[in-house]
């Protein structure tokens, strides 16, 4: 069965690392007939929360802010699978990804009880650190993430010891990237 793929990339270099996993994970993914749609965030006008619980009235346009996250909006709500994309900062997401993901709260407010639309998700990582002790604080958050939002959690690939712009070039992670992509 094809599935809808959006991937939320966190990552502020237009040809780094994490997008070399992107473009990995994209060909496994459409060699199996999936469609995939990527936000590169750094590119886009995307404001932080409010806070406000204002959300919620307009399923089109779910938010009080009207910025970029408009775009997201409807393929988020449309997706089947939600690929989170970025460099490690400070052991954890980057603030791109972060503010936006924060904002698809305008999209369960929509919903009784504030019930986040049901999807797969899966992360995408590059890292300098190559440790199990480095990846062990995100994937904690990610995991705790997904068992709060009620997700699938269909896999992680971290990248350890990428850093400069080109290193993962031969990366074991690009071929596990591709992989993973191919066995949705």
């Amino acid at each position: 069965m094809t599935k809808k793929i959006v991937i939320l990339n966190g990552s502020p270099r237009q040809n780094g690392n994490t997008k070399a996993l992107i473009e990995a994970f994209t060909e496994g993914a459409q060699s199996k007939g999936h469609e995939v749609k990527c936000f590169d965030l750094q590119k886009m006008n995307i404001h932080g929360c409010l806070g406000c619980f204002g959300g919620g009235k307009d399923k089109s346009s779910p938010c009080v802010q009207k910025d970029d996250m408009q775009k997201i909006y409807p393929e988020y709500a449309a997706a089947d699978i939600l690929v989170l994309a970025s460099p490690m900062y400070y052991w954890s997401i980057s603030g791109q990804l972060k503010c936006a993901f924060d904002r698809l709260f305008a999209v369960a407010e929509c919903n009784e009880n504030y019930e986040n639309p049901k999807k797969g998700c899966l992360l995408l990582m590059a890292a300098e650190g190559d440790t199990l002790d480095n990846a062990k604080p995100v994937k904690d958050y990610f995991n705790a993430l997904l068992a709060q939002m009620g997700w699938d959690n269909l896999g992680c690939v971290i990248a350890g010891g990428v850093f400069k712009i080109g290193d993962i070039k031969g990366h074991k992670a690009l071929s596990e990237a591709k992989d993973l992509g191919a066995s949705l």
